[in-house]
């Protein structure tokens, strides 16, 4: 079994054929293709660490993602995040390839970012905002430029000088990569990719913008404020994880009935006199959306143009 590294898993995972692949699995996963437990996850006996296991089996692969967090190993000059996603045949069993994890979740959660700009903006994408300086706003950045070449991305972050070297280390000629000004005016797609308890976005809610929350993970966490939530037609990627997950919509009381989920969305379009709230909480299934590119990919070029 071949094993791929951070650039050559990023190689096989080129953005317009991982949307397109994920807005296949959300129709797989929301029809009953695709079991996918919700993950595990055990603490380490000092509590340093955990381990996060996600498995998921569809009708022609079998994947999982294991994954390591040590938030004390910067310190020590080592990924704070790391980990592998294995691939097998779900005829045979036969182990085809490993993916690097952290790339991998990467990629996947912000295509999925940019599933959700596919089908909840009716119109050209020219402004937006991302919010954090972070790995997911770099994948955010990095799918945005592939994508949506050409546009303005303006980023926030927690301090100007954060904000200033993010852009200057990942300035690209694909789109203009700047600070936000105060002087900005309405932008058309909100994300928000940190791990803040607090909200880190109040802006009125509007039918003319979507706003995406990536970042919270835990109940205990929000980015969004409850009013932005509460006024806005509420969707997620995976309706089976977010209750336990979404601190967005916990806090905002919305109740589940009135979320819907992705794969909904794409076939009944929200009413476009509303606003959009869309909150990502990661599915092992989208990391199954990566296999199925990957594999597509290795089949293609095998190990040639780099990977």
């Amino acid at each position: 079994m071949k094993h791929y590294c951070a650039t050559q898993t990023q190689a096989l995972l080129p953005f317009p054929a991982l949307v397109d692949m994920l807005a296949r699995t959300v129709r797989d996963y929301a029809g009953g293709a695709i079991a996918c437990p919700e993950r595990t996850t055990i603490p380490t006996h000092d509590r340093g660490g955990v381990l996060m296991c996600m498995p998921t089996v569809g009708v022609d692969l079998v994947a999982a993602k294991v994954l390591t967090i040590f938030g004390a190993n910067a310190a020590l000059h080592l990924p704070t995040v790391q980990g592998i996603v294995t691939c097998a045949d779900a005829h045979d069993g036969r182990f085809l390839f490993g993916l690097d994890g952290p790339t991998v979740t990467m990629r996947r959660t912000s295509a999925i970012s940019m599933l959700a700009i596919r089908t909840f903006i009716h119109g050209h994408v020219r402004r937006v905002l991302v919010i954090g300086t972070g790995t997911q706003a770099l994948a955010h950045v990095e799918a945005l430029a592939a994508l949506h070449p050409a546009i303005e991305v303006a980023i926030r972050g927690r301090t100007p000088e954060r904000v200033a070297r993010f852009c200057t280390q990942y300035a690209t000629d694909r789109l203009t990569l700047r600070p936000e000004l105060a002087e900005d005016g309405p932008f058309d797609v909100v994300i928000t990719t940190t791990s803040s308890t607090t909200p880190v976005y109040d802006g009125p809610a509007d039918p003319r913008r979507l706003v995406i929350g990536v970042g919270a993970y835990r109940p205990d966490m929000a980015e969004i404020t409850p009013p932005v939530v509460r006024a806005s037609q509420v969707y997620v990627d995976d309706p089976v994880g977010a209750p336990s997950e979404a601190g967005d919509i916990l806090q905002a009381g919305v109740p589940w009935t009135d979320v819907r989920a992705l794969a909904q969305a794409l076939d009944t379009p929200p009413d476009p006199t509303r606003p959009v709230f869309f909150k990502s909480v990661g599915c092992a299934a989208w990391d199954l959306a990566a296999c199925r590119v990957a594999r597509d990919m290795q089949a293609r070029v095998g190990d040639d143009a780099g990977v």
